[in-house]
């Protein structure tokens, strides 16, 4: 069973002895930590807290031990049910609330379950404030209210609409565009909130027709939930039997987008944020941001169109306080991860979908040949499992010191830049794993990067 405590919030797999996974006993425990963040942060003794959740089996259980904490806690709890992450960070600006909790292990398999902590703002805490609710988790600084100070649970169901609406309301989201079109648009929803909020969003953009393929929101994922390529099989096949224009596929919190060509071909996860930020660039001018695995194509397309790339640690966190940095018009990450803050500085398919369906429209290109415009770089994505016997500092130092002529990055791990590509190492914040992403022109410059790091790692293991 495992716990990870990160940026990325409290994440855990459900059953066996507290401390060991994510029990209601951590549950509570974190949930109240965070209560008292709230209370402390912004000096107030009361208030309200968005609560939203995907499908996961665990998902109604743990819920009601969140609300239970909150009200305990002497929040009132604004629950908005099964909705997206962006959906739940959308709502807690709606309704002026003092945080929000989304109840989602996002990519995880669905033993895992977690707790994401948002801001007033409705954005995730930073790496300080995360660190203070962990500090107050960790000493027991837990103070609940008495019997005529606990709060009130709400019920406020329909967030989604609001979100489409806000959706539809953008500039660069051209819904005539998309109907003339006539676009016949497969989905794949894992069985999660996507299953419900997707096949809205398409009939109110305009879709012609769309062929749903695991939309039943019971949190009986088909596969593996991570939207790559090896547990994509069956929208691909069903995009190119059904003849569709164009396939979407999202993660069970559908903050994570992949699109499938015509043909059944991967458009790429990397290169969904590549081709929404080409389509906004071609609309306004300006910066963008993704984080440091991320693939190079983002680079090379802003500076096509004359903005500022710049690269974040990993994390949505630091993606967002980068934008705001350098004032990005658009940013994300590579695992189909789409900013835009005309919207919410937040991971969004649904805006994801909506523009990359205006631009495809608009392009009057197939989606193959959409993706075909674009540089190609081919990318290794590979994980060392996290034992005890792993010294990941040292193994970190080791790289950064052998790898010393060329341009080293460790600001997130280890990143080394080499002329025909990158290597990037760090420790995951959503699994005990050590990620290795490396990248290059072909497929064989990519994993030969790769295998050679790992080679060393091995070594560096072994040698102890």
């Amino acid at each position: 069973m495992t716990l990870i405590k990160s940026i990325s919030g409290i994440r855990g797999t459900i059953g066996d002895k507290a401390g060991e996974g994510l029990s209601p006993l951590d549950i509570v425990k974190f949930t109240a930590a965070y209560s008292m963040w709230v209370k402390q942060n912004y000096k107030i003794t009361k208030g309200k807290i968005v609560v939203g959740r995907d499908a996961r089996i665990s998902g109604e259980m743990v819920y009601h031990v969140v609300s239970g904490t909150l009200v305990s806690m002497g929040f009132d709890v604004i629950n908005i049910g099964m909705a997206t992450t962006p959906t739940t960070e959308i709502a807690v600006t709606e309704e002026k609330a003092d945080g929000g909790i989304i109840l989602t292990a996002s990519h995880n398999p669905k033993q895992w379950n977690a707790l994401k902590l948002l801001n007033r703002d409705g954005e995730f805490l930073n790496d300080a404030d995360g660190k203070k609710v962990l500090s107050i988790a960790e000493h027991d600084d837990l103070i609940f209210s008495d019997v005529d100070a606990i709060g009130k649970i709400f019920n406020k169901p329909g967030f989604e609409d609001i979100h489409i609406k806000k959706i539809l309301g953008l500039a660069l989201v051209d819904m005539n565009a998309i109907k003339n079109a006539g676009f016949k648009v497969t989905i794949d929803c894992v069985n999660s909130v996507g299953g419900i909020v997707i096949p809205k969003l398409l009939k109110a953009l305009g879709v012609n027709e769309t062929v749903e393929l695991y939309c039943e929101a019971n949190g009986q994922f088909p596969h593996n939930p991570e939207p790559l390529p090896e547990h994509l099989k069956d929208i691909s096949e069903l995009t190119e039997k059904q003849k569709a224009h164009v396939g979407f596929v999202v993660d069970p919190d559908v903050d994570r987008l992949a699109i499938i060509c015509e043909d059944g071909t991967m458009f790429g996860e990397e290169y969904t944020l590549v081709s929404v930020a080409d389509y906004v660039l071609q609309n306004k001018k300006g910066n963008t941001v993704s984080n440091m695995s991320s693939s190079r194509a983002l680079r090379d397309i802003t500076r096509q169109h004359k903005g500022i790339y710049e690269a974040s640690a990993v994390g949505e966190v630091n993606v967002v306080a980068k934008m705001k940095e350098i004032h990005a018009v658009i940013g994300g990450e590579g695992n189909g991860g789409v900013i835009y803050p005309e919207l919410h500085y937040g991971r969004d398919a649904l805006v994801g979908i909506a523009l990359f369906l205006t631009q495809l429209a608009k392009s009057g290109k197939k989606c193959s040949e959409l993706r075909a415009g674009y540089p190609t770089y081919v990318m290794s994505k590979n994980k060392i499992q996290l034992t005890p016997d792993i010294q990941i500092d040292t193994i970190f130092n080791r790289i950064k010191k052998e790898y010393g002529k060329y341009p080293v990055s460790t600001i997130d791990g280890v990143k080394i830049d080499f002329e025909d590509g990158w290597v990037h190492l760090r420790k995951s914040n959503t699994e005990p794993v050590i990620r290795i992403y490396s990248e290059g022109k072909t497929d064989e410059i990519a994993e030969k990067l790769a295998t050679d790091i790992l080679e060393k790692i091995k070594k560096i293991s072994s040698a102890k």
